[in-house]
């Protein structure tokens, strides 16, 4: 087995997370297909390599990546790891004809991922989750996609709807009494937007979120607002995206390179070569740069990259632990790289 990675406190809620997480998207088969050994090959690899935090949800493959997940993680005590899925969509047998249905995972399921925030939706679809999972109880779950702004979709098919209200008279008072049962032990909301979680973070008492693709290398937007009200509020933050849909990882030299979930445009491929230019200086990996540089701020608690194979679980924990100097951080606000607001990693992250 690996070293241990570091670990930091998940806001309120006594969980001791590692600072690279497990995130369970791909296992469904984002984009492409994976087959179920590959993806239980990859969690064990995780394991192996000191993982303890492993983030699922329904919608990721519509159900697959949670029974994955638990498949791959059953024989392990519960107590080692800290396990976190989510509510807000119910995934159910499609009506309409198979073409129609949610394409972004391959070879999905004929389920429909309709959003529901209720009350007894929220408990209804825990309790399926649990059961996917295979376990007794998950530690962290979060509201999912509350704004309907998810980034994955076309811009004419983001809705952008707001049900905080909706989610504060239902999920979130659901899953506040499983919390003070003991049931679960943080809850909290995960989407793309930064001011959709700002308002959250302002109604309800959360423990933490996961935030995607809106603090990395290539945005900072939420250090205006959100960040900040995180950290004074005690929300523990957890990344997700820190690749911004690939450019992150495969760098500017990609045959089609991905920010945003779409091809890239040319000013942002542009900014990818600097901050590339000045990591080479520094022998340091774009990569590394990118999962380690949302670390830096005392807010998180944790970066999720999706992992699908162990070629991938290795390619991230070595960024994790790639020694990173603080001249490439400096250089970074000095050539205008990041927002000069941006905290800077340290060693140890």
């Amino acid at each position: 087995m690996s070293a241990a990675l570091p670990t930091r406190r998940l806001g309120r809620a006594g969980l001791e997370v590692t600072t690279l997480g497990f995130g369970g998207g791909a296992l469904g088969g984002l984009y492409e297909p994976v087959p179920a050994a590959q993806a239980e090959a990859a969690v064990a690899a995780a394991w192996e390599r000191g993982i303890r935090y492993f983030d699922t949800a329904p919608l990721y493959g519509h159900g697959r990546s949670e029974r994955r997940l638990g498949a791959a993680l059953r024989g392990v005590p519960r107590e080692r790891y800290v396990l976190a899925t989510k509510v807000g969509v119910a995934i159910a047998p499609d009506e309409r004809d198979a073409a129609a249905a949610e394409r972004r995972y391959a070879d999905p399921w004929v389920v429909d991922g309709r959003y529901d925030f209720g009350y007894d939706a929220c408990l209804r679809s825990l309790e399926a989750s649990m059961e996917r999972l295979g376990v007794d109880r998950v530690d962290v779950v979060n509201v999912h996609d509350p704004d309907e702004g998810d980034s994955a979709l076309p811009p004419a098919q983001r809705r952008g709807i707001d049900h905080l209200p909706e989610v504060m008279d239902g999920a979130y008072r659901a899953l506040h009494e499983l919390r003070e049962q003991g049931v679960v032990r943080a809850i909290g909301v995960g989407m793309n937007g930064v001011e959709p979680l700002a308002a959250f973070a302002r109604a309800g008492e959360f423990d933490c979120f996961l935030l995607a693709g809106r603090y990395t290398l290539l945005e900072q937007r939420g250090l205006e607002d959100l960040l900040p009200l995180c950290e004074a509020r005690g929300i523990a933050l957890v990344i997700g995206g820190v690749f911004n849909s690939g450019i992150l990882a495969s760098g500017s030299g990609a045959a089609t390179p991905r920010y945003d979930y779409a091809p890239a445009e040319e000013a942002t491929i542009a900014r990818v070569r600097a901050i590339e230019a000045l990591a080479e200086r520094h022998g340091v990996t774009l990569p590394a740069a990118a999962l380690q540089f949302p670390l830096g701020h005392p807010a998180v608690a944790t970066a999720i990259p999706g992992m699908r194979s162990v070629g991938e679980v290795d390619a991230n924990v070595a960024a994790a632990r790639q020694e990173i100097p603080a001249a490439f951080w400096s250089e970074l606000h000095a050539e205008r790289l990041v927002d000069a607001r941006a905290p800077l990693p340290s060693a140890g992250v």
